[in-house]
This record gives C-alpha cells, sequence and structure tokens, in this order.
C-alpha cells in the first residue's frame, strides 16, 4: 500500500497515511481537528550509492542542474 500526503482544509495540517489504491481519491480525516482533508501530490527524491560512495539519482526531483546533489552545497557550485 503506498503513502498518500493529506492536507487538511480547516487548520492546514500536512499529515500522511498508508491506504490502498482503491482510496487514493478519497478525503482523509484530519487527526487534529477531524474534518476533511484533501490528497496533494508528493515530490521524492531517489539515489542510489554506487562502490565508491558516490550517491546518484535515479529518480524523482532532483533540484541540482549540474550534477545528481540534492543542493548545490553538495557539489560546491
Amino acid at each position: 500500500m503506498p503513502i498518500y500526503e493529506y492536507v487538511c482544509s480547516n487548520c492546514n495540517l500536512k499529515f500522511e497515511l498508508l491506504r490502498a489504491l482503491s482510496q487514493a481519491d478519497k478525503n482523509a480525516s484530519c487527526p487534529q481537528c477531524d474534518n476533511s482533508a484533501r490528497r496533494v501530490f508528493s515530490p521524492f527524491s531517489a539515489f542510489s550509492e554506487g562502490d565508491e560512495g558516490i550517491s546518484t539519482a535515479i529518480g524523482g526531483i532532483n533540484s541540482c542542474t549540474t550534477c545528481a546533489a540534492a543542493s548545490c552545497t553538495t557539489c560546491g557550485r
């Protein structure tokens, strides 16, 4: 089962739920105020570490345009 992110329309709490695919489009109850919360897009990043210990982006969002780092402070650019 995938994990989905939700945001409460009343108190703006952002939370995650583990739900079946069949429940993906259904709203959820906020754990803080019990009002309806809607599902929001969840960006992700995935990295793989090679034999030399160097991380390489293999999917998701990469914020650095010059290398596979998650930020330019990693590659020094």
